[in-house]
C-alpha cells in the first residue's frame, strides 16, 4: 500500500472555502493600501544569501531557509570535511553550497528593490506587497514556516507623517475587519538611550532582543538572557523599572525624559521627542483604535532605526498580528545612503485565525457559485447555456451541471457548494421558454418567463 503523501511542518493545504476567506483578507487589505495611495510590486520568492544574511540579526539568520546550488552543489566541500564532524563549522559549509534562500520577510528584498531599480522610482516611494515568506522555526499555534505577510511601505522621506500614516493603515484595516486591536508604539532611539542608561550603548541588539521576549518570559527571563550575555545587575537595575512602568502615555514620557536628561542620552530624548509628537498626532486627528506607548517593545530586527510598530487581538489570544516601523538607511547596505523609509506588515495567517476564532467572515465569502443550472438533456443543456452567457456577462456567478444524472444528485451536489438558487430547464419550461428557479434554503419555487428570469438578476432585455 503506497504511503499516504504529506506536506512539510509548518505548511498547510487550504481548501476551497479556506482560499476564498484568505482572499478576503487581501482584498480588504489590498483595497485599503490603495486607497492610500499605494502602488503594488512583487519580488522573487529566492534572494541571494548576500541580500539576506545579516539584516535580521543572528537570530534571524539561523530561521533562513537556505537552497542549495544547482547541479553537484557538494563539489566545494571535496577535501574540506573532516571524518569526525564534531567542531565542525556548519555556517560555513552551508554557504559554500548555497547562495540563495528563501526570503524571511518583504522589507529586505523591497530595500534591494528600491537600490535595483531607482531611476525608474518617483520618490517619496509608496509600495504595497502581498506574498509569502519563509522561516525555518518551530511550528506551533500561530506560528507557521510558510506564511503571507501584507506590506506597505514609504521610502525616501524621513518626515514622521509617514509613521502616522501607519498607524491610521491599521486602524482602517482592523475596522474594516470589524476586530478591536491594541497599537503599541515604541521608538529605537529611546531605546537606544536605555541602551545608554543602563551603561551598554554597544550592545543594543543583545538587550533589545531580550526585551523582545518579554511578553512571552517576563522579567525574569529577560533578566536571566542578559544576565547570560554579561548585562550587570547594576545595568539591569535601570532596565527592570522600565519594563514594569504602568501608566498613561504622558506619565510615561515624562518618565523616559527624565532617566534620559538624567542619564546625559541625547538619541533618549530624540526619540521621546519624536513620540510625543506622534502621540499629539494621534489625539488630534484621531483614531477609532487604542494606541498606546510600550517601552517594553522593541522588535528585534536590526534595520529599525526610530518608531516600531506592534498590534495584538483584544479578543483573541495570538501573537503579533502587525508590525513595522522607521529604518534610516536600509538601502545603505546596498550602497544606496540617506534612504530613510517606514512600513508595517499585517500577518494574513494570524488574521485569519482571529477572524476565524472570532466569527468575523462575511457569509458570503464562501466560495460558490450564485446559481447552479441542473442538466436534464443535451437541448436543455444548449438553453441553460445560453442563459448563462447573459448572466455571466451581467456579472451573476453561475455554472452547469456537467452530467444529466438524476435531480437527487444533482440537488446534493448544489447543496454541498452552498449555492442558494438552482435553476431547472426541462421538457415543458424549453418548449414555454420559462425556467423554474427554487430556493434551497426556503425549498420556495417558482416558474418564471425567461427574461423575467433574467431581469431578477439585472441582465437588461
Amino acid at each position: 500500500m503506497a504511503q499516504k503523501p504529506s506536506i512539510p511542518k509548518g505548511t498547510r493545504d487550504f481548501n476551497p472555502v479556506e482560499a476564498s476567506r484568505r482572499n478576503y483578507i487581501f482584498d480588504t487589505i489590498r483595497n485599503v493600501f490603495k486607497e492610500f495611495g499605494y502602488a503594488p510590486i512583487e519580488t522573487p520568492a529566492m534572494e541571494n544569501l548576500s541580500t539576506l544574511l545579516g539584516k535580521y540579526g543572528e537570530e534571524g539568520d539561523r530561521l533562513l531557509f537556505k537552497i542549495l546550488n544547482s547541479g553537484d552543489s557538494f563539489v566545494p566541500l571535496a577535501g574540506k570535511v573532516p571524518a569526525d564532524p564534531a567542531g565542525v563549522d556548519s555556517n560555513a559549509l552551508s554557504l559554500m553550497v548555497c547562495e540563495k534562500g528563501l526570503r524571511y520577510d518583504l522589507t529586505v528584498p523591497f530595500a534591494r528593490f528600491v537600490v535595483q531599480h531607482q531611476n525608474e522610482l518617483t520618490f517619496p516611494f509608496k509600495r504595497y506587497q502581498i506574498q509569502p515568506v519563509w522561516r525555518a522555526d518551530r511550528p506551533q499555534k500561530g506560528r507557521y514556516r510558510e506564511f503571507f505577510q501584507c506590506d506597505a511601505d514609504v521610502i525616501g522621506s524621513d518626515a514622521l507623517y509617514n509613521e502616522f500614516e501607519m498607524i491610521q493603515l491599521v486602524d482602517a484595516v482592523f475596522n474594516r475587519f470589524g476586530i478591536r486591536v491594541l497599537l503599541k508604539i515604541n521608538n529605537r532611539k529611546v531605546l537606544a538611550g536605555i541602551a545608554e542608561v543602563m551603561g551598554y550603548p554597544d550592545r543594543l541588539t543583545d538587550i533589545t532582543v531580550a526585551m523582545d521576549k518579554f511578553d512571552k518570559n517576563g522579567l525574569d527571563g529577560v533578566r536571566e538572557e542578559l544576565l547570560e550575555k554579561g548585562i550587570t545587575p547594576e545595568g539591569l537595575s535601570r532596565l527592570e523599572p522600565l519594563l514594569l512602568f504602568k501608566g498613561i502615555t504622558t506619565s510615561k514620557i515624562a518618565f523616559l525624559t527624565r532617566l534620559f536628561e538624567e542619564g546625559g542620552s541625547e538619541i533618549g530624548l530624540k526619540g521621546v521627542e519624536e513620540m510625543k509628537w506622534l502621540f499629539s498626532l494621534v489625539e488630534r486627528v484621531g483614531v477609532s483604535q487604542p494606541v498606546e506607548l510600550d517601552l517594553s517593545l522593541a522588535r528585534g530586527l536590526n534595520y529599525y532605526t526610530g518608531a516600531i510598530f506592534e498590534v495584538k487581538a483584544q479578543d483573541f489570544a495570538i501573537g503579533s498580528i502587525c508590525g513595522g516601523g522607521r529604518y534610516d538607511d536600509l538601502t545603505g547596505i546596498f550602497g544606496l545612503k540617506n534612504m530613510s523609509g517606514v512600513g508595517i506588515s499585517f500577518g494574513a495567517d494570524r488574521i485569519y485565525d482571529v477572524l476565524l476564532g472570532l466569527d468575523k467572515f462575511p457569509g458570503e465569502v464562501i466560495n460558490a457559485p450564485r446559481l447552479v443550472f441542473f442538466n436534464l438533456g443535451e437541448e436543455e443543456a444548449a438553453e441553460a447555456l445560453a442563459y448563462m452567457k447573459k448572466l455571466r456577462d451581467a456579472g451573476v456567478a453561475c455554472e452547469l451541471y456537467p452530467d444529466a444524472l438524476k435531480l437527487k444528485k444533482q440537488f446534493d451536489y448544489a447543496t454541498r457548494r452552498g449555492v442558494q438558487q438552482v435553476v431547472i430547464i426541462g421538457r415543458e419550461e424549453l418548449t414555454n421558454k420559462q425556467v423554474t428557479v427554487k430556493d434551497l434554503l426556503t425549498g420556495e419555487q417558482q416558474t418564471i418567463e425567461g427574461q423575467g428570469f433574467l431581469n431578477m438578476f439585472g441582465v437588461p432585455v
